[in-house]
Formats: structure tokens, C-alpha cells, sequence
């Protein structure tokens, strides 16, 4: 799904939700848009479902996978959204992620949407994910946004409880990636 807003940055959702049109993809093109808005930028997100390519991951030839990767390396803003699974974020994600070479997401703005069941889940995002995403070359210059599932139904009021004291980071940093 592509949330229309017009011209500006790219703004990518990257969900790694193993079920198709799952909640967290929907938190995450929310997310996305919602950043956008903060930012100024008109555009539109880019909704990357990592489940609808899932199979052709692990093949040797997996061209809808290789669009996937250069629209999220193209991205001025890459929201990573991810249910936690046994205390981490998804295999779907790893294998899509794995598929880069060394700094394959260098310069892009990243902001990880962790959605665990329990909150005592809440730091994967800045635990388990964001070493991937900084290995990778992404710039986090914020915390993980961290939403239990319980609450997405609240989601504007995380994103703007979220956005007061990240806002700011985040702000300054794409500022700086898009102007290079």
C-alpha cells in the first residue's frame, strides 16, 4: 500500500511481519506517515510487506527482493517495523536484512517500530535490531519506537508521546542525510 502525501524525501515502511497485512505493517505505514507529517515532507510511504516476498528470500534469484532492498536503501527516512518473536525481531527481517553487503543502508535514517506482546519485550529494538541496522551503515539517531500490541489501537498517542522527545534527533538528522 502506498499512503499518498505528494513530492519530497522517500519514505519507506519496511515491515518484517511474517503474515501479510498484519497489524504491525499497518503500525508501520501509520508510523511512517506520521513522520513524514512532522517532518514537513509531502510524498508518499512506500509500504515494503516483507511477507508478501518471504518465500523468495532464501532463493538464489529473488528479484522482488532485490526492488525491496534498493527502494529501502533509497530511502531519506526507513521505518523497520517488527513483532517480537522469542525475545527478538522476526527471521523474515534477518534474512531480507542479511541479504545486503556491507553498508548497504548507508545514510539512511532509520527509526525501528518494535510491537511486542509483553512489554517486557521492549528493548529489542535497541538491543537486537539497531546493531544490525548500524552494521548495515543506517543512521538511528533516536530510541527504538517501542508500541505493545495491546496498545496500537492508541498508536497517534504513542507516535506523539514518542515524537516530543525524539522529534528533535530525528529532525536534525535527516535534515543533515538529505541535504548531502
Amino acid at each position: 500500500m502506498t499512503t499518498l502525501l505528494t513530492g519530497g524525501p522517500r519514505v519507506v515502511a519496511l515491515t518484517g511481519n511474517p503474515r501479510t497485512g498484519s497489524r504491525t505493517a499497518a503500525a508501520a505505514e501509520t508510523t511512517a506517515a506520521h513522520l513524514a507529517r512532522e517532518l514537513g515532507w509531502d510524498g508518499a510511504v512506500t509500504a515494503l510487506d516483507l511477507a508478501v516476498i518471504g518465500p523468495e528470500l532464501l532463493a538464489a534469484d529473488h528479484p522482488r527482493a532485490d526492488i525491496a532492498l534498493r527502494t529501502a536503501a533509497d530511502a531519506a527516512l526507513l521505518v523497520v517495523a517488527t513483532p517480537v518473536h522469542k525475545a527478538s525481531f522476526t527471521g523474515l527481517l534477518k534474512s531480507f536484512l542479511d541479504l545486503y553487503g556491507p553498508r548497504g543502508l548507508a545514510g539512511v535514517v532509520a527509526v525501528p517500530l518494535v510491537v511486542p506482546g509483553d512489554p517486557g519485550h521492549s528493548l529489542v529494538g535497541d538491543l537486537h535490531l539497531r546493531p544490525v541496522l548500524v552494521e548495515l551503515g543506517a543512521v538511528l539517531p533516536t530510541r527504538s519506537l517501542v508500541v505493545t500490541a495491546g496498545a496500537l489501537p492508541d498508536l497517534d498517542d504513542h507516535l506523539d508521546t514518542w515524537w516530543s522527545t525524539e522529534g528533535p534527533a530525528l529532525r536534525r538528522a535527516v535534515t543533515v542525510e538529505v541535504t548531502r
